[in-house]
């Protein structure tokens, strides 16, 4: 990309998985305070001509993925430590629901395996 991304900006491309296919990538210029809900709505908003058959209903159902994760819309650009005058890369995929972190998974697994006791019958004498 010859274009010089300013030095107080993060660029950020973003690709939308398409099924079958790689992905479709669009860039786009964000502030580090940007949040990733921010940016939801911004892409819903300026929703590119290249990604029409994607389209979706709402911003609040666009979700963001950076290195493996998906982000909350409250986090910014900044918390991530994205670097100024570079270009990341995150994907946006539609979703209804964020999937719960891992760490409680695995909480809850070990609750349920400790309390397992009594749900098999159990004599108490």
């Amino acid at each position: 990309m010859g274009t010089r991304i300013p030095a107080d900006k993060i660029n950020l491309r973003l690709i939308l998985p398409a099924f079958g296919e790689s992905g479709k990538a669009k860039e786009f210029l964000f502030s580090p305070n940007d949040s990733a809900a921010d940016i939801a709505q911004y892409v819903f908003d300026h929703w590119p001509d290249e990604w029409a058959n994607e389209s979706v209903s709402r911003a609040e159902i666009l979700r963001l993925i950076f290195q493996g994760r998906f982000l909350h819309g409250n986090v910014t650009l900044a918390a991530l430590q994205l670097p100024l005058g570079k270009t990341s890369v995150m994907h946006l995929v539609p979703r209804e629901n964020l999937p719960e972190p891992n760490s409680h998974d695995q909480r809850q697994k070990s609750k349920d395996r400790s309390s397992g006791c009594c749900s098999t019958s159990c004599s108490i004498l």
